[in-house]
């Protein structure tokens, strides 16, 4: 049987957080490409975006409680959308091409499926918690049994 020190993995480990990363870092590729009249404009707003992506995992995975956990994963989720909106204006601002930013596009898709399968897990931890402190519980009424008179 796994120990709990076994099962742990850091924030690092999950693939969610690399998929985040790896897509936080072309992002701040995509700021670095904008003209300088978007240096505190959309380039803020996207690297803010970015890093939230990933900070809100890694925060949310240390808060060791399933429910903060899913809120933060929420937060950055959130911030996915958001990165694709900025994608959106800079193919609109003619920035990126269509073909960039289909290709950014379809990367968010998949970082969005493993968001979402990462917030399932949770949630099935959640309940699975749930579960079993129910089942170790002691009957109700035991308790008062083995108290002395």
């Amino acid at each position: 049987m796994e120990t709990a020190a076994k099962k742990y993995r850091g924030f690092e480990e999950l693939d969610v957080y690399q998929a985040a990363r790896e897509f936080r870092k072309k992002m701040y590729d995509v700021t670095r490409h904008l003209p300088d009249t978007e240096k505190y404009g959309l380039a803020g707003q996207i690297r803010r975006a970015a890093v939230s992506l990933t900070n809100n995992i890694a925060e949310g995975h240390g808060r060791f409680h399933y429910l903060d956990n899913i809120k933060f994963v929420l937060v950055s989720r959130g911030s996915l959308c958001e990165l694709v909106d900025d994608l959106n204006t800079c193919e609109d601002e003619r920035y990126l091409s269509q073909d960039e930013v289909a290709a950014f596009k379809h990367e968010a898709e998949r970082l969005m499926q493993l968001m979402n399968g990462y917030i399932r897990y949770l949630r099935d931890q959640k309940a699975g918690a749930a579960l079993q402190i129910h089942e170790d519980a002691a009957p109700y009424g035991s308790e008062c049994a083995e108290l002395p008179e």
